[in-house]
């Protein structure tokens, strides 16, 4: 080690790692060297948001503005991409749950140990920023819209980017490139993004499938004939574009009355069940129709975030939708 480098390290060594210890024992900053008066070093940014980015920067160059011998500063940063898995969540028409079955599975995934991104993708009918109860408004950093944060899920929603109650009179091509710049959000670390489609078979998905290629897709249904008649025209969009069905999860089944305790099932029983056995789909599991789940997503606070029968109902199923993930992607 050249004595002109000892004090360009000692510089370094007084900035704190974004993941721990200072940045040069961490191996972060990578080939340091000082050459007629200018020093030159590569740091690694891999997982790191835009604004930490940013922040690293500002502190680097903080940090050798005075050290002896130097005179100038070149900092090059690099990353490796993040292989980011992507599971669609459709439904062939609206009003069976779809939006509340991704923010549960999104949040069940990330308590799991994953790291997790929810993407509202139903531009028409965002729903995601209340039922995860955070309505605040992204920021951008380097020309890219930051995720909030919810329940350790990093989230985007044009719910967050428009007036609360206005209405979205936007064509195909526009609802694209809505989607196309949620999508492109930095999304830092996520390994895991689970995006809520609109209802039904049209631009959105299509959109999403060509573009960004998932891994896999779930499809939401309540036991009723006519909602399976919908969910089986979803099957089939993703079956002809070449996107695994992952499983079909059955919602609103069954419901027990909290003032009598009876049970019934006013939607129907084992529809969805029997209709994947018959499709060649994994059956992912069903979510009871009660009043403890519609009030908790009101209020944004999903179910499974807490402890109880419904938290481990949602646990059950993004454990099985994990091992069919894993099963697919090998």
């Amino acid at each position: 080690m050249t004595e002109e480098i000892q004090p360009l390290l000692a510089a370094l060594g007084r900035i704190p790692d974004p993941k721990g210890g200072d940045i040069a024992s961490s191996g972060r900053v990578q080939a340091p060297r000082v050459k007629e008066g200018v020093a030159s070093l590569i740091v690694d940014v891999t997982g790191l948001s835009a604004d930490t980015r940013a922040s690293l920067e500002r502190a680097i160059r903080a940090a050798v503005v005075g050290v002896p011998g130097v005179r100038d500063l070149r900092i090059a940063m690099t990353a490796d991409k993040v292989q980011r898995t992507i599971v669609a969540i459709g439904s062939g028409k609206g009003g069976v749950g779809k939006s509340t079955l991704s923010a549960n599975l999104a949040v069940a995934l990330a308590r799991s140990g994953k790291k997790v991104g929810l993407l509202d993708a139903d531009i028409y009918g965002p729903s995601q920023p209340r039922i995860m109860g955070n309505e605040s408004r992204p920021e951008l950093a380097d020309k890219q819209i930051v995720p909030v944060e919810a329940y350790g899920v990093k989230m985007l929603s044009i719910g967050s980017l428009v007036e609360a109650g206005s209405a979205l009179a936007w064509r195909g091509p526009m609802a694209a490139t809505a989607l196309g710049q949620l999508a492109d959000g930095d999304w830092g670390e996520t390994e895991l993004l689970v995006v809520d489609l609109p209802p039904g078979t049209g631009d959105i998905q299509m959109s999403l499938i060509q573009k960004w290629k998932p891994a896999g897709a779930v499809i939401v249904s309540t036991p009723q004939d006519l909602a399976l008649i919908d969910a089986t025209r979803a099957i089939d969009l993703f079956r002809k574009m070449d996107v695994p069905v992952l499983g079909l999860v059955e919602n609103m089944a069954g419901y027990v009355c909290p003032h009598c305790g009876e049970e019934s099932d006013p939607f129907g029983q084992g529809g969805a069940e029997a209709a994947a056995r018959v499709m060649q789909i994994p059956f992912l599991g069903r979510v009871p129709l009660t009043l403890s789940i519609r009030q908790q997503s009101d209020a944004g606070r999903p179910p499974a975030s807490g402890e109880g029968a419904e938290s481990e109902i949602f646990a059950r199923i993004a454990a099985r939708l994990v091992e069919e993930l894993n099963r697919e992607t090998g």
